[in-house]
């Protein structure tokens, strides 16, 4: 298969699953480190990966984000919300438009690097939280890198209508080792347990049945 693609990747469950599903395809994975409380714990799980897979893997600072976007994901471990990742409950972890900046930026360096598509790992439980998870927006920045670069560069979103339980489901049949991602909004030394994203990894490792081996608080 062609290594035509780049990924977003994270270093958490969604963008480390779609990196192994889609490993043969991935010439280049990109993080963005724009200053929320867990990228420091995140991002260093994505270059592990990558370098596992033997795909060049760059970190882009977007350090404007911190200082100019609202959000609680910005605002430290203690505004961070606990409990079910709900839309009222956890909309202040929205970093406006975060998306959008980080493919429009993916597709000018795939451009670069004569690649084709850029490969991004929302999912559906991210649809009623975050306006560009959803597939309207994805559908429409796709056509945008289409008719903005001269390859027509591609943004794809496998995982837009499966859920996170689903996304476990097939790291599980990959032999993904959980422990090696970082989900925690909060970013301390232990996952907290507690906020948004914790409870829906819980929820998600239990679904696939995978024994949850996570250090909590």
């Amino acid at each position: 298969m062609e290594k035509d693609s780049v990924i977003i990747i994270s270093g958490g469950m969604d963008s480390i699953t779609m990196l192994y599903d889609k490993k043969d395809s991935i010439a280049l994975g990109i993080s963005f480190d724009y200053g929320s409380n867990h990228n420091a714990r995140e991002i260093p799980f994505a270059k592990l990966h990558c370098k596992r897979l033997g795909i060049r893997h760059i970190t882009i600072n977007l350090e404007f984000v911190h200082q100019y976007f609202k959000s609680s994901l910005l605002d430290g471990a203690e505004a961070i919300p606990e409990g079910n990742y709900n839309d009222e409950n956890m909309k202040s972890t929205v970093v406006p438009f975060r998306n959008g900046i980080m493919l429009s930026i993916a597709a000018g360096i795939a451009e670069s690097n004569d690649l084709k598509n850029v490969l991004i790992a929302n999912h559906a439980g991210d649809h009623t939280i975050y306006p560009d998870c959803r597939p309207e927006f994805i559908n429409s920045i796709d056509k945008a890198t289409q008719a903005g670069t001269f390859a027509k560069v591609r943004v794809l979103a496998p995982y837009t209508n499966i859920t996170k339980t689903d996304i476990a489901k097939i790291g599980k049949k990959l032999g993904i080792d959980y422990t090696e991602t970082w989900s925690c909004y909060k970013g301390g030394e232990k996952h907290c347990g507690k906020c948004g994203t914790c409870v829906e990894r819980k929820e998600a490792l239990a679904g696939a049945g995978i024994d949850d081996t996570t250090e909590y608080e």
